[in-house]
């Protein structure tokens, strides 16, 4: 079995695997490392990944493939994870769970858009951007992606507004 043909079998096996999880299959990839492959299964949710789900996840994958032969007799390393922060943008679902993040959008004209991503739904996605907010269509947007903020410009610091009073204890 040639690598896209094993890539598309364990794509159609596991996607019920990880839906019976809650979890949307976002990724599978195959790359060898050493006399072993390393198989990377990627997962994600709208309320995101936690261990005991990747845990959940990766015993339920383990045995859908320990009752296949797609990874053929050959030793492997199996990982279940989630996407880190970089992963592109491509699909509304990603759009969604990034909501509230600072976002960068790459447009199908060539130019590109930043702001925080103030809304998505059928139609595309609404960013608060420097000159105020910015509509923009799902023909518009060719991918995105996540910046990285280490302390949000509104003053959010993950803190509660009841946790960030003056310190007084009582």
């Amino acid at each position: 079995m040639g690598a896209d043909a094993r890539r598309d079998h364990l794509i159609k096996l596991l996607e019920p695997v990880a839906a019976a999880e809650g979890l949307d299959l976002e990724d599978v990839t195959i790359t060898p490392a050493g006399k072993r492959r390393l198989l990377r299964i990627i997962v994600d949710g709208d309320d995101g990944v936690s261990l005991d789900k990747v845990a959940d996840v990766s015993q339920a994958v383990s045995k859908a493939l320990d009752d296949s032969d797609v990874m053929g007799g050959n030793p492997y390393v199996l990982e279940v994870t989630s996407p880190g922060v970089d992963r592109p943008l491509t699909e509304p679902r990603h759009w969604r769970r990034a909501k509230g993040r600072l976002v960068k959008a790459d447009l199908s004209d060539g130019t590109s858009a930043e702001g925080r991503l103030l809304a998505v739904d059928d139609s595309g996605v609404e960013l608060q951007a420097e000159g105020g907010p910015r509509r923009l269509a799902w023909r518009e947007l060719a991918k995105g992606r996540v910046q990285v903020e280490f302390r949000r410009l509104d003053g959010g610091d993950g803190l509660d507004e009841e946790d960030a009073d003056d310190g007084d204890e009582g």
